[in-house]
């Protein structure tokens, strides 16, 4: 006979990893049927191809003995009743349409979601690294982490993540990509890798725009910024649309590359935005002789920290892994977990987390 499937609560209590939401509330099950020898259950997914699909297969066979699990895909009403669903889940709101209902939580000035921009002032300085190797740090000391890659232009997280799966699209709706724990989006998922972005400044703040407010990141602790290096338009935009975005300087050890960097950091202040702190990378090196080399010179992060009257946050080595993690697409921190360079992406990881949110100052409680 056919029975609901809220009767199985060990069923509809399944947690659904890419959404964080449990499948009765997903609408992810159907009727299940039980027969004299098996129950049989259909998991209906927006796609065939849903990312965690094994997962949930898996799930469900755990949790009821014996269950055959049938796959189909979701109809159009259901697939715009699971939009509306993550809609109202992401933005707080029941009601679509209403004033400021599409507006996510993440973005209130009171949501516990910290922004963090990775910023630099010049390429070469291995921000991307820093950005995926820290937010994967982040997630594994049990925060819930989105990274956004606003490098329209020269977009890479896709490729160092190792990312897979494209993310799913629903209607106005952008699924993130997870992947070691990380949700991710990036242009790169929407333009062939070998093709240029050419872009004028108003397409690029829509698209940046269009990243933030239509991607379904929930309300993560914390969202990072892989941002363009430099300070263009991408920064101006984000300044307008994540006023409390707190920004993360990346240099190198020579004074050159700290002077570039400064002008990045100056330009956000200018910008009305937080400047929380410094994080050098390529620091110093080990050969094979065990003796520490700093090729790229010394001193560098120490005096951009203290020009700028900031913290010098964490101080990464270079290291071999590093590189090749990001060509191959299996990051430091996941590949070489115990390494020097990996404790040192937890290290900083633990500190940005102990630093607490910028403070943000009410205009209207200001003594005049």
């Amino acid at each position: 006979m056919n029975v609901d499937a809220t009767k199985y609560p060990e069923l509809a209590a399944i947690v659904e990893p890419q959404v964080l939401r449990p499948l009765g509330e997903l609408g992810f099950l159907d009727a299940v049927v039980t027969t004299s020898s098996h129950p049989e259950v259909t998991l209906v997914l927006p796609a065939l191809n849903w990312p965690q699909r094994t997962y949930l297969e898996s799930a469900i066979r755990g949790a009821v003995a014996n269950a055959v699990v049938h796959v189909r895909t979701m109809s159009e009403e259901e697939l715009l009743r699971l939009r509306n669903y993550l809609r109202g889940s992401m933005t707080g709101s029941s009601a679509p349409g209403a004033p400021g209902a599409d507006q996510p939580k993440f973005l209130d000035r009171l949501s516990k979601t910290r922004v963090l921009g990775i910023s630099s002032g010049k390429g070469g300085v291995g921000k991307s690294s820093v950005t995926v190797n820290l937010a994967i740090s982040l997630a594994r000391q049990g925060h819930q982490v989105g990274v956004l890659d606003a490098d329209v232009y020269g977009f890479s997280l896709p490729k160092m993540l190792g990312a897979v799966a494209d993310p799913i699209v629903l209607g106005d709706t952008v699924l993130p990509t997870l992947v070691h724990g990380v949700r991710c989006v990036s242009m790169g998922y929407f333009v062939p890798d070998d093709q240029p972005v050419i872009w004028r400044g108003p397409m690029l703040h829509k698209a940046i725009e269009q990243l933030i407010t239509e991607a379904w990141w929930d309300e993560p602790d914390f969202l990072l910024i892989d941002m363009p290096p430099g300070t263009g338009d991408v920064a101006l935009t984000l300044s307008e649309i994540l006023p409390r975005i707190e920004m993360y300087v990346v240099t190198t050890p020579q004074p050159a590359a700290q002077r570039v960097a400064q002008r990045s950091a100056y330009a956000a202040r200018k910008l009305k935005l937080s400047v929380r702190g410094v994080i050098e990378n390529m620091s110093w090196f080990y050969g094979d002789d065990a003796v520490r080399y700093e090729i790229f010179g010394s001193g560098g992060g120490e005096m951009l920290a203290r020009d700028l009257g900031i913290t010098l946050l964490g101080q990464i080595p270079l290291a071999t892994p590093l590189r090749e993690g990001g060509d191959i697409g299996v990051p430091l921190v996941v590949s070489h977990p115990d390494s020097e360079a990996a404790r040192a992406f937890a290290s900083l990881a633990a500190r940005i987390t102990a630093q607490g949110p910028a403070r943000v100052y009410r205009r209207e409680l200001r003594i005049v």
